[in-house]
């Protein structure tokens, strides 16, 4: 697949930002089908495609944008990509799901962005479960992008019982290809305009052995021949 880039989009820029801002960018148009005003929670903003997410969701229009993740000093900078809020997720059980569900009761969240899985996505479940008859259980769309926090999770009953939650995944086998054809044109329109930002490191490919081995966390490794 050849895709013309224009002028005003750098080399490095495009072979960072592409293949993790695409994937944001249709996990919140095409599976979560973001509307203007709502709010989203981004598991994993730490990351590269969870701080680009994070800029994506601002300028699609969500009405507040919810950060969380593990690394303190990369959580700090996020709200100046877009950020309303952050949550730290290397907090006890029981006080994170504390935090969500106070996000979730005073604007509501709409739409999880999750590139983690395992013991967050399960915090957030516990924060979006409601008790009682005389409650109105808001829409929840949870996006499955990715599991670096595990591979399962465990789904109370009472969640479905009680929330509104729907489940997707978004990856190759849920996006059709007309889809993606769409979305490339206007994500490469995005980033040339300068509005995404993006930590990249250049390494000479004869260094990628050392590179290869440090910690690379909120960057994108981009090898220059």
């Amino acid at each position: 697949m050849c895709i013309p880039l224009p002028d005003d989009l750098d080399d490095v820029t495009a072979a960072a930002a592409f293949n993790p801002g695409l994937s944001a960018w249709l996990a919140l148009s095409w599976r979560a089908q973001l509307a203007p005003g709502e709010n989203v929670l981004i598991l994993g903003a730490t990351g590269v495609a969870g701080k680009l997410a994070v800029q994506i969701a601002k300028g699609l229009g969500a009405g507040r944008v919810i950060a969380a993740g593990r690394n303190e000093r990369v959580l700090r900078t996020l709200r100046e990509l877009g950020a309303d809020a952050t949550i730290r997720l290397d907090q006890p059980e029981d006080e994170l799901t504390g935090v969500v569900a106070r996000e979730a009761a005073d604007t509501g969240i709409h739409v999880v962005i999750d590139y983690l899985w395992g013991r967050p996505t399960e915090a957030v479940l516990a924060a979006i479960t409601r008790k009682g008859l005389t409650h109105v259980a808001p829409r929840v769309r949870l996006i499955e992008v990715g599991e670096s926090a595990g591979p399962t999770i465990t789904l109370p009953a009472a969640v479905l019982r009680s929330s509104a939650l729907e489940i997707y995944g978004s990856g190759a086998g849920t996006v059709p290809i007309d889809r993606v054809m769409e979305a490339i044109p206007q994500f490469i329109a995005l980033a040339a305009s300068g509005e995404l930002h993006i930590d990249t490191e250049q390494v000479a490919l004869a260094e990628i052995e050392d590179a290869w081995q440090r910690d690379q966390r909120g960057r994108r490794l981009v090898i220059i021949p």
